[in-house]
């Protein structure tokens, strides 16, 4: 298919309304999925609850290797399939559904600029930690990911995995950090963010964007997840404000009012 048949493509399934059966798919939830899936997947979530967009959850083993860029999660709306949070915001934002239109092109640069802090620093801490702190991939993320499969080949897919995520933290600068130092970077990101978000209730006036989205995914995740030690969480009770604010999304768009 030339370029311009796709783009012409692409602007037909812009025109068509959100579907009643979108999709998102992750990794099993109780058995497989790690603290950074969990995360970027509950960010996708929140997004799109508030953008009132209804998407059904579905949990597939090969989830990462369903995806089109194999990240997690990723989306199917109609026969379009969108990976990853910034892309599946472009995609909903050309549906006519966005967040950060009322901000101006000053708020919408310093919201990328704290999106790419989360990313940069959040992420990379949950991946380094599932995958370079020895007790945690042993004890947490090797056998987790493996999971669905039987042996030798749950062995074989975890270490790959384990290889690859430590060849990329060494590429970035990360792979010579200790611990102790990955912690350090976790509380300096979680200080600017309180320091951003002060009294507010989200980070831009007085609704949500994406950012809060995709700190919610991340703080609420680390929160709520059992690691080896608790020192990551502990990080981020230190603000009270980011606590209230986790708080605030989860009644506010994941619980039920109808109970």
């Amino acid at each position: 298919m030339s370029l311009a048949a796709e783009a012409f493509m692409s602007q037909m399934a812009a025109a068509e309304p959100w579907p009643e059966n979108a999709t998102l798919y992750q990794p099993l939830k109780e058995d497989q999925i790690l603290l950074s899936d969990c995360a970027s997947s509950l960010a996708v979530q929140a997004y799109l609850r508030m953008c009132g967009l209804p998407v059904q959850v579905v949990y597939r083993a090969n989830a990462e290797y369903m995806s089109p860029s194999g990240k997690i999660p990723f989306i199917h709306v109609g026969n379009q399939v969108v990976s990853e949070l910034g892309p599946i915001v472009q995609f909903t934002k050309a549906k006519g559904h966005s967040l950060s239109d009322g901000l101006d092109d000053v708020q919408r640069a310093e919201m990328k600029a704290y999106m790419e802090l989360v990313n940069n620093m959040l992420l990379t801490a949950e991946l380094y930690i599932q995958w370079c702190d020895d007790s945690t991939a042993t004890e947490i993320s090797r056998p987790r990911y493996s999971s669905p499969y039987s042996w030798p080949l749950n062995k074989i897919l975890a270490y790959q995995k384990q290889w690859e995520v430590r060849r990329k933290m060494n590429a970035i600068g990360w792979g010579g950090k200790t611990l102790e130092q990955v912690y350090e970077d976790v509380s300096q990101c979680c200080q600017a963010l309180s320091q951003r978000l002060g009294t507010q209730s989200y980070f831009f006036n007085k609704q949500p964007t994406e950012l809060d989205a995709l700190v919610f995914g991340h703080l609420f995740t680390i929160l709520t997840t059992r690691l080896t030690s608790t020192e990551l969480a502990e990080r981020i009770k230190s603000y009270s404000n980011l606590l209230s604010f986790c708080r605030r999304i989860e009644q506010t768009y994941f619980e039920d009012k109808s109970s």
